[in-house]
């Protein structure tokens, strides 16, 4: 009985961690296309940048638990617009890495994905994403939130249970991509909104009254983080 359930457990490792073959090149391509097709047309960008929200929100989360503060709660709104609320002294190292991790979240998690599908690494991917999504659930206080998180997670699952090796390759390689290619525009989106005179207490100037440095610098980093991530990551997943 316990050779049998080590044996079970021995199996779903490998099959979790192990290495799976690489898709063929045009496969990759054509994900590339797919991810491009929903992020630069505006109104479907407007829909698939409620994907990089949660991303958003996620990374200002995870880095808030990491940092030593008190999670509260997330909130995600139909017009792709979020909220994260922790506790915690209002400055310091730790509010500054959280509110930092929010633009630069969706871009370092698309590098992060490439690095794991260079190695082969699809499934292992696709776990690591659901139990993301599963924790970052827990943590929703709104209903659209919930439900958005919800369709999102349960599409990782059927894949992840249901679909074959190529369909998750394929899946895989199109959520990266479009880490990749989605976290590059918001930085954009701000700049822009920043300069008509909007956006004032966004991530960038609550960091520049934070730190005492001017909010376009963390524009700037925001800038170089997605497009270093975007140019890192797109190298590693065309090698193929």
């Amino acid at each position: 009985m316990d050779s049998t359930a080590s044996t079970s457990l021995a199996g779903l490792w490998d099959e979790i961690f192990g290495s799976q073959p690489d898709p063929d090149l045009w496969v990759v391509i054509a994900t590339l296309v797919a991810a491009l097709a929903v992020t630069v047309p505006h109104p479907l960008w407007r829909l698939s940048r409620n994907a990089i929200t949660i991303a958003h929100e996620g990374g200002h989360g995870l880095v808030a638990l990491l940092t030593g503060r008190t999670l509260t709660g997330i909130r995600l709104h139909s017009d792709t617009s979020g909220l994260t609320v922790s506790r915690g002294k209002p400055h310091g190292i730790g509010m500054i890495l959280t509110a930092a991790f929010g633009y630069t979240a969706p871009p370092l998690l698309g590098l992060g994905g490439a690095a794991l599908l260079a190695a082969g690494h699809i499934t292992a991917l696709l776990w690591l994403a659901t139990m993301l999504l599963v924790a970052m659930l827990v943590m929703i206080r709104n209903a659209y939130g919930a439900l958005t998180v919800f369709l999102t997670g349960g599409t990782f699952v059927a894949v992840s249970w249901l679909a074959g090796p190529q369909i998750q390759a394929a899946f895989a390689y199109a959520v990266v991509w479009f880490l990749l290619l989605g976290g590059v525009r918001p930085a954009f989106e701000l700049q822009a909104k920043r300069r008509r005179g909007g956006a004032g207490d966004s991530d960038a100037d609550q960091l520049s009254r934070l730190t005492h440095v001017p909010a376009g610098l963390w524009l700037f980093l925001f800038h170089a983080v997605s497009l270093c991530s975007l140019i890192g990551g797109g190298r590693w997943l065309l090698e193929v």
